[in-house]
């Protein structure tokens, strides 16, 4: 034990010269928060691309594509189509752009600010892009179910509507989170994900979507998602604001709003 000591001092002041420490504390701009953020955009970076490469390639994941979907055609019921197709419009782009639309507008009528209709907008706007844009780079063919249990348009990969429910339910708990206290943002968080999880289920069940094109689509809303939440600030929502500016407007504009999850010095975070 006593070898060790040098060694873990020594190990310990490489840690704080190469700046790993003020990237691991939460009190910090750039802290853990923003370090957990880089990690989820690297990890779903790799996972879209990976699934990409699958179906391009034709193999690993893809090999399970056609077994899910043809258990899909055989276990469909006519009560459980009529519901998955409702379910599935909550992704589709004239309800994700409606309720963006509507919680953006609350937001600035409530703060009196339009730094979360910017945040709602930039990423609603950004994942349809993206989406469609991965699209015409891959032309996969969508699911052969015939009859179809409901009509699908263009190619498959990556799924639309997952895309858009991934990106857009998580950026909507997040505005709706600002100021409450951190069990209202879990179940907020846990919310978003299970609709996410239900529209995908739906694409599959449905047959308008291969499995991997759903997961595809999770992967690359959730990492559109954590950019646009690195970028804007998190849950204070001021993009490329200093954190002691950003943190001062966000208390000014939520006074009375919630319970004021404003605790630390200004020099927490602006990603927490």
């Amino acid at each position: 034990m006593y070898r060790a000591t040098p060694w873990l001092r020594r190990l310990g002041s490489l840690f704080r010269a190469t700046g790993l420490q003020r990237r691991l504390d939460p009190a910090e701009a750039t802290g853990l928060a923003l370090t957990v953020a880089l990690a989820v955009i690297f990890l779903a970076g790799v996972g879209f691309g990976l699934l990409a490469v699958m179906v391009t390639s034709r193999t690993g994941l893809y090999h399970y594509d056609a077994g899910v979907a043809a258990w899909g055609s055989r276990h469909a019921t006519p009560p459980a189509v009529r519901t998955f197709q409702v379910i599935t419009q909550l992704g589709s782009t004239i309800v994700v752009v409606t309720e963006a639309t509507l919680l953006g507008l609350g937001d600035v009528w409530r703060r009196r600010t339009w730094s979360g209709a910017a945040f709602l907008l930039t990423v609603v706007l950004g994942q349809n892009l993206l989406s469609n844009g991965v699209k015409l780079l891959v032309r996969r063919d969508r699911p052969p179910i015939l009859p179809p249990l409901h009509p699908g348009t263009g190619y498959s990969y990556p799924s639309g509507h997952t895309t858009a429910a991934a990106a857009t339910y998580a950026a909507m708990a997040l505005l709706l989170g600002r100021g409450r206290r951190w069990p209202v943002r879990v179940w907020l968080a846990v919310a978003a994900a299970a609709v996410t999880v239900t529209i995908g289920l739906s694409r599959v069940l449905l047959g308008v979507h291969w499995l991997t094109d759903v997961l595809g689509g999770a992967m690359l809303g959730l990492g559109w998602f954590t950019v646009c939440a690195a970028a804007f600030g998190g849950r204070l929502l001021r993009f490329g604001a200093p954190v002691e500016q950003a943190e001062a407007e966000d208390a000014r504009a939520g006074d009375g709003d919630g319970d004021g999850d404003r605790r630390g010095p200004a020099g927490e975070g602006t990603l927490r």
